[in-house]
């Protein structure tokens, strides 16, 4: 596929809305209903700690909608027989496997005087697990690149082939060829999957200014759950949430091309550490998507349509704009308090930059400073509900909501419970 036939096809695909657009309403009502779901999951088919059916349930359990698997490189499909020992798992895993699903579900053989366990398939655990309406499974991958020591991370959901990582010569080539390769399949099969970049401060593998670039990728993870991502940088480093605004705003003021759409995931990958705030766990963060039926080509539809909200432990009755205001509702929970920023970036910015630090060579490897009017914080609002009237001088604004309650399972310490609105683009 041409660069050209590229931006094309990118350009019909994400619809973004604006002030010009009707009225915007995300509420459940007149058949649209909030789906929640994880994006970002591992099981023992790649680095993960668990079965894919104990993960599948442990989120069935706690009343999420869909859960898309995302392992490293590969799909749950064939033979794959694991040591049952001599896996991140280990007898423990095997142990509550075996307890909850008891008969002849669990299927094990000896070699070479080993027990040895098979993981179960994905088509098998739908199977067994999904509801038709009230829980789905959709299958996915994450596309595990890299340039030199750069992580370069990508995960794609609903999927049926897979999609090897091809590579680069930089950081930007690499995301850009993954995209190109996922976006060309989806031409050719007319599969709905949705790629999006993994949390991009994990190792510092990706800068703002190498993402804002990309065409075709309009998703990353503004929150990621795992400890060892990075979300809020450090002196050097900018964090994802300010990476965020960076990029849209170049996207939009210089670069013609999309909003990038901020999503919150889990990336689970230990399912039996019981200490808050340790390793990898799920249930950190999760998106609530507003659609009319519960499928995977439902789910793609309204993520790309913006139709969606991200979480990390704040549930919202609505987002809506109308008559130029963008306005949010709390589903409140009591004894707790909430904070609205309104978010955004007005035209006629400060464009000028800095490098991070001093050294030429490895400030290139990092997001620069700008100025505060990028990602300007344009109103702060107390209590459940609140809305930001627009100038029309705006490129975007979005609102992040943050709980005065404590992230009970945080990935990094002092987190508060939030949720992030996607942004809205005025014309």
């Amino acid at each position: 596929m041409s660069a050209r036939a590229l931006m094309l096809f990118c350009a019909v695909l994400f619809v973004v809305p604006s002030v010009a657009d009707d009225a915007i309403t995300l509420r459940s009502a007149d058949g649209q209903n909030w789906y929640r779901g994880n994006m970002h999951t591992h099981s023992l088919w790649s680095d993960g700690d668990d079965y894919p059916e104990m993960i599948a349930s442990w989120y069935k359990e706690r009343h999420y909608d869909f859960l898309v698997f995302t392992d490293h490189n590969v799909l749950l499909r064939g033979d794959k027989w694991i040591d049952v020992e001599k896996n991140k798992g280990g007898q423990k895993a095997f142990d509550k496997l075996v307890a909850k699903f008891p008969g002849d579900w669990v299927q094990t053989r000896t070699e070479k005087e080993r027990l040895q366990v098979k993981l179960n398939t994905f088509d098998t655990v739908f199977d067994k697990l999904a509801e038709t309406q009230k829980y789905l499974l959709i299958q996915g991958e994450e596309i595990t690149d890299k340039f030199k020591n750069k992580p370069i991370h990508m995960c794609a959901t609903n999927l049926t082939e897979l999609l090897p990582p091809l590579h680069g010569e930089s950081v930007l080539e690499v995301m850009q060829q993954n995209i190109n390769a996922a976006v060309s399949r989806r031409e050719r099969t007319g599969e709905k999957t949705l790629v999006h970049l993994n949390h991009p401060n994990f190792g510092y593998g990706v800068t703002a200014e190498q993402l804002m670039k990309v065409i075709g990728e309009n998703f990353f993870e503004v929150y990621n759950g795992h400890p060892g991502v990075n979300d809020s940088g450090d002196k050097t480093h900018a964090s994802t949430e300010r990476m965020w605004d960076i990029i849209n705003t170049w996207r939009l003021a210089k670069f013609d091309l999309p909003i990038m759409y901020g999503l919150a995931t889990d990336d689970g990958h230990s399912y039996h550490e019981t200490e808050p705030g340790k390793q990898s766990q799920p249930g950190r963060g999760w998106v609530m998507v507003l659609a009319d039926t519960l499928t995977p080509d439902a789910m793609v539809t309204a993520l790309e349509a913006g139709r969606f909200y991200s979480s990390s432990g704040v549930t919202l009755n609505s987002v809506t704009f109308a008559d130029g205001t963008l306005s949010v509702e709390v589903n409140t929970q009591d004894g707790v308090e909430y904070q609205v920023d309104f978010i955004g970036t007005r035209r006629g910015f400060d464009d000028k930059s800095l490098p991070a630090i001093d050294d030429e060579e490895k400030a290139k490897e990092l997001t620069r400073v700008y100025s505060d009017e990028v990602g300007a914080v344009l109103q702060t609002s107390k209590g459940a509900s609140a809305g930001y009237k627009l100038t029309g001088n705006e490129l975007y604004v979005r609102a992040v909501i943050t709980s005065s309650r404590p992230h009970p399972n945080p990935s990094e310490a002092g987190d508060f419970e939030k949720a992030w609105t996607q942004p809205i683009t005025p014309k």
